[in-house]
């Protein structure tokens, strides 16, 4: 199946304005959204300058906004006439280990990276249900296969409580045309981690997130990103003891 109309939330950097080049290529028409309207414009520009024959459509959007969540995703199906697919990518990498005196910045990963997902997925999941079709995607982490330490800890947990909540909808959904798929990137370097060196399997973000569109055109349940060696990594996460696991951290 063809997924004509495309949200995409965060997508002004990173992974989200990778995944609009590259769905915008596969001639899909696209409605981004971000915080950030200038880069969301320049990209508009250069996707429609690209790929002539689709539409893109951007609207300003702070996902811990969560009235305007609704509202911009209700603007976006009224353009388009229909969302097909909403991929929900906004994110945050911010976090320090618990009980350091850094609160605020693990509340803030929290609330943006798993109450601002539900808002997504409650907003999305309106537009499917009326529509009785529709393809969710969430995008979680690697981080999500086990708890882990420092820097990691809070991050990791939101990215499995999203992975969870998508579970739970596609529990719900078993028997209708709407699916629901999870993507667990592995390390694909973007604008989040660009201050990062070094990190062993790190890709570039062009072939990272070719692997995650491929395994999102799938429409599978759940996909690691890049498949190999990801696929295998998420095995050992969640099985090799705890004290191997959190040198990861």
């Amino acid at each position: 199946m063809t997924r004509k109309n495309i949200l995409i939330t965060g997508a002004s950097s990173g992974l989200g304005e990778e995944m609009a080049r590259q769905f915008a290529a596969l001639g899909r028409n696209l409605a981004l959204a971000a915080r950030r309207t200038d880069r969301l414009e320049t990209l508009r520009t250069e996707l429609i300058k690209a790929n002539p024959g689709i539409k893109v459509v951007v609207r300003a959007l702070d996902v811990n906004d969560h009235d305007a969540v609704f509202k911009v995703f209700g603007e976006f199906k009224a353009e388009l006439g229909t969302i097909d697919r909403v991929i929900v990518n906004a994110g945050l990498g911010k976090g320090q280990p618990l009980g350091t005196g850094f609160f605020e910045a693990n509340k803030q990963t929290a609330v943006t990276n798993f109450v601002s997902a539900l808002a997504q997925c409650e907003a999305s999941m309106e537009i499917f249900r009326e529509q009785n079709a529709g393809h969710l995607v969430v995008i979680s982490s690697m981080s999500a296969m086990r708890g882990l330490g420092g820097n990691l800890s809070t991050y990791a947990a939101t990215k499995a409580g999203v992975a969870a909540l998508a579970e739970g909808i596609r529990a719900d959904l078993l028997k209708s045309p709407i699916n629901v798929s999870t993507i667990y990137p592995g390390y694909i370097r973007s604008e989040m981690n660009e201050k990062v060196k070094k990190t062993p399997l790190m890709v570039d973000t062009v072939p990272g997130v070719q692997s995650m569109v491929k395994a999102i055109e799938k429409e599978s349940a759940e996909a690691c990103t890049p498949a190999w060696p990801w696929t295998l990594m998420g095995f050992a996460m969640r099985n090799l003891p705890l004290s191997l696991v959190a040198k990861l951290s």
